[in-house]
């Protein structure tokens, strides 16, 4: 890998970080409990699982130049995925037997507001 590239992978990485930091900030600032991050099961990762109440947020964080590209980031195979690996987790969890499970995105772009997207695809009212 040539240096400039594994600099701009640095770069990335260091800003999806961010992101994500960003994205729970705002989350806890709506009242959601942030359980964890960057967690890694072996249906993929989820960026962040937040609580709130009876509900279960997976949260994919998506940086872009604007929100709706940001938004349009997350495809079908990634919301499958998602939807698989927050199955596995909250059936594994006693303590969240009891929640609704949804996927949620946090649109980010440069000199706006975060976008709080809950249930963004409107398809998963149950995922369990």
């Amino acid at each position: 890998m040539s240096q400039a590239r594994a600099r701009r992978g640095g770069r990335a990485r260091r800003s999806g970080r961010r992101a994500e930091v960003w994205a729970a900030l705002w989350l806890m600032a709506k009242g959601y409990r942030i359980l964890g991050f960057r967690l890694k099961t072996p249906q993929g990762e989820i960026d962040l699982l937040a609580r709130r109440g009876r509900v279960l947020a997976v949260v994919e964080v998506k940086q872009r130049q604007s929100l709706a590209a940001a938004v349009e980031a997350v495809g079908p195979v990634q919301r499958e995925r998602l939807r698989r690996a927050a199955a596995q987790i909250a059936a594994r969890s006693p303590g969240l037997a009891e929640t609704r499970v949804r996927l949620d995105v946090i649109a980010l772009a440069p000199g706006r507001w975060p976008r709080h997207l809950a249930n963004a695809w409107g398809d998963d009212s149950d995922l369990k």
